[in-house]
């Protein structure tokens, strides 16, 4: 299937590990020029060495997303070597805290700059070229735990509001071609995640998590959640704008 992508400019936030991985990966396979960022210089390198060897054109940037001078850095970047962004998935993300008491003010804003604030500033940079095309699309990677109750509290907050953000968004941008949409993944386990080192330090209770929370009887893969993404950035998805995706092997709960 054609999904119209070659030669389009693919910028993922968080792109080195995880589902950032399998979707930078993807869009290169796709033909896109790819940019991407990571906080961490080894893994970035390594990264962007895997989609070199795909035959691709890459931009990598090291890069804190909670950090304003570094999301304008990664934008300049990537307009410097491509000249412009089509698509913009806003991946990174992460939760800090635990309960209300012990939570911090500190904790509650680095959730809310990680998740939130970086995709808000990013797509702010982005917006105004995609609108000269009058041809875009946005993507936010949230969690079902952003449809329902689940997860770490603040997690679970910032990624309710993220969903908030995108439908308004969308019906914002349509007018200017852009289309918006959100990818909420369930459990999903990867080398280096949350996950594993669940599994490694409890792997009793994992297996019981699995066996009563998740349908299939596994945990979700990166390659699932980058799947689709892309068909969300193709021309095939050209009348998809203000939706909330679930990909969780029916791990949620919500009828909606």
């Amino acid at each position: 299937m054609d999904f119209g992508l070659q030669g389009k400019v693919a910028l993922v936030t968080g792109g080195s590990r995880g589902i950032g991985r399998a979707i930078v990966h993807d869009f290169a396979k796709e033909g896109c020029r790819v940019a991407f960022s990571a906080r961490g210089t080894e893994v970035l390198r390594a990264t962007e060495k895997e989609l070199t060897a795909l035959g691709a054109e890459v931009c990598a940037v090291q890069a804190d997303m909670t950090n304003t001078a570094d999301i304008e850095q990664m934008v300049t970047q990537t307009v410097a070597r491509f000249g412009t962004v089509d698509i913009l998935v806003n991946n990174v993300g992460g939760s800090r805290g635990g309960q209300t008491w012990d939570t911090t003010d500190e904790d509650w804003a680095e959730v809310l700059y990680l998740n939130l604030f970086a995709a808000v500033r990013t797509s702010r940079l982005v917006v105004p070229l995609m609108r000269q095309k009058h041809w875009g699309r946005i993507i936010n990677i949230t969690s079902i735990y952003g449809r329902e109750a689940g997860g770490a509290m603040t997690y679970n907050a910032v990624k309710a509001s993220m969903n908030s953000w995108s439908k308004s968004l969308s019906k914002q941008l349509a007018k200017d071609g852009i289309l918006v949409n959100v990818v909420a993944p369930g459990s999903v386990l990867f080398p280096g995640g949350s996950w594993e080192k669940r599994q490694q330090d409890n792997p009793v209770f994992i297996e019981n998590f699995v066996r009563t929370e998740m349908p299939l009887g596994r945990f979700g893969q990166p390659e699932e959640i980058a799947a689709m993404v892309v068909f969300l950035a193709s021309e095939r998805a050209s009348l998809m704008t203000g939706a909330c995706i679930n990909v969780d092997g029916c791990q949620s709960r919500s009828n909606i």
